[in-house]
């Protein structure tokens, strides 16, 4: 985990409570992917997050959907930075599935997201 996640062997000493929202959600990323599963459940990884750090937390899911064939489900209210990581989208109303389908369909959009996620 720390050549995944090189910022952590730099605060190896340091206590959790005391690093950065970027480098937490680096930590919590890595504690969750030592048993190696198969699923990851996120549930907004973006909370909290400075934008710089946004992105870079977002590559790291890509790289772990793509490196460890880990498939990630992601319940986030930062719909467009999801969209352009995503393989595929579904959207609640009211407990029921109001969208299934390709980000594709989405991106661009306006009116649809807004219907959706709004």
């Amino acid at each position: 985990m720390l050549n995944f996640f090189p910022i952590l062997r730099e605060r190896l000493k340091q206590d959790a409570g005391k690093l950065s929202g970027g480098e937490q959600q680096q930590l919590a990323l890595a504690r969750a992917l030592i048993p190696q599963p198969k699923l990851l459940m996120l549930d907004e990884p973006s909370l909290g997050l400075a934008p710089s750090i946004l992105k870079s937390v977002f590559e790291k899911i890509v790289q772990i959907n793509r490196e460890n064939k880990t498939t990630i489900l992601i319940v986030e209210q930062k719909v467009r930075e999801v969209l352009n990581i995503c393989h595929k989208v579904y959207s609640l109303k009211l407990g029921k599935i109001a969208f299934e389908g390709k980000p594709d369909e989405l991106i661009g959009n306006t009116e649809k997201l807004k219907e959706l996620f709004l």
